[in-house]
């Protein structure tokens, strides 16, 4: 389901309107209690909707709280396109956008936290709601990126892996067991990965070993 559909279909201007009022109240719940705050009959009288509405819209917390991170991420992806990093290189790039936005949510940890839970809680009910989620961070790393050609094979892996580990800073963040100093090292080293060269291909790096000419002396014979 999409940011702009739901089960039912495409959403009308006043449909559309009325989850982006559920979006800003379950944003709200959660940036003053984190995520036991976002409360379903809570965010509806919040929103004003009723509460079987709201399920039309998000049929679980989880659902609601992840459709929120890619509403922030949203954002975020904006914010680089209006003000793009200044990097001299792509890696230098990345790390500096991923940077900010990790000092952005570090600014409502309540609401980061929500968003985390939430997204370690999807199972494949969210499926296509975290796979949105991953798109948008990706489309930030690669608007961060500036890469003067279309990502290779190679490139787009490291993508991948840039955006994941960017998660995972921001998890570890949360629950305690990595300082911000180990998360601003953690993001300049992954973002490192978009400067090395492509990686070969794995069937060119298993190419079968020739046999040893005849008459050659064998090991241990």
């Amino acid at each position: 389901m999409t940011a702009n559909a739901t089960a039912a279909g495409p959403l009308t201007p006043r449909q559309a309107e009325r989850r982006r009022g559920i979006l800003r109240a379950a944003t709200a719940l959660a940036a003053r209690g984190g995520f036991e705050a976002v409360q379903m009959r809570e965010v509806a009288e919040s929103a004003q909707v009723a509460l079987g509405t709201l399920y039309r819209y998000f049929p679980s917390k989880v659902h609601l709280l992840v459709a929120v991170m890619r509403e922030q991420l949203e954002r975020l992806h904006e914010q680089v396109r209006r003000r793009p990093p200044t990097g001299a290189d792509p890696a230098a790039r990345v790390a500096e956008a991923l940077t900010h936005a990790f000092h952005a949510l570090q600014r409502e940890p309540r609401l980061a936290e929500a968003m985390v839970r939430a997204l370690s809680f999807a199972d494949r009910s969210v499926g296509s709601e975290v796979d949105e989620v991953a798109q948008v961070t990706s489309a930030i790393v690669l608007e961060a990126a500036r890469l003067p050609d279309p990502p290779t094979a190679g490139q787009q892996a490291a993508l991948r892996v840039v955006a994941h580990t960017w998660h995972a800073t921001l998890l570890a963040w949360l629950s305690g067991r990595s300082s911000l100093a180990e998360v601003r090292a953690d993001l300049h080293t992954a973002a490192r990965l978009l400067t090395l060269a492509t990686p070969t291909p794995a069937e060119d790096e298993l190419q079968p070993v020739p046999p040893p000419p005849r008459g050659a002396a064998r090991v241990g014979g």
